[in-house]
């Protein structure tokens, strides 16, 4: 059995590895920013539209397959274009906002938003796609009608 004074011993000790993080937060110094805080080194180099196309037909098959039990696929794509490029404030990831038109094999066309962003594919290795499918957006991601897609 612990005596009160082994007791009274471990609260102050614990007390007293506690008192750092009861200091407020500073700012990292010049050696740390210099080293290990130097943030995003982006290169601006994105695709262009059409290289994501091919991405987004087979995810739109798998999600439609896997989640929504249908066999919807995108047959094929026109009028793409890019609507804006880094619309946002400097020191932002590069993203191209682009948009067309789909084919989907329920025989309908479809608007098609997405953007292109730099850093943001597997493991921040390489570009990624986000997008969205007018009318079918099911899990209401991008509502209302992919507005949220577009810059």
């Amino acid at each position: 059995m612990a005596s009160a004074a082994s007791l009274l011993r471990a609260a102050f000790l614990s007390m007293l590895l506690a008192l750092p993080a009861l200091a407020p937060a500073q700012a990292a110094n010049w050696l740390e920013k210099t080293f290990y805080m130097s943030g995003a080194n982006y290169d601006g180099v994105l695709p262009p539209c059409e290289a994501g196309l091919g991405k987004i037909a087979s995810r739109f098959a798998e999600k439609e397959g896997r989640f929504w039990n249908s066999s919807l696929q995108i047959l094929d794509f026109e009028r793409v274009r890019e609507v804006a490029y880094s619309p946002w404030a400097l020191g932002t990831i590069p993203r191209r906002y682009c948009q067309a038109t789909a084919l989907v094999s329920d025989g309908r066309k479809h608007g098609v938003y997405y953007s292109i962003g730099e850093d943001t594919g597997p493991i921040g290795a390489t570009w990624g796609v986000e997008w969205c499918v007018v009318g079918l957006d099911r899990n209401w991601a991008y509502n209302p009608a992919c507005k949220m897609a577009r810059p």
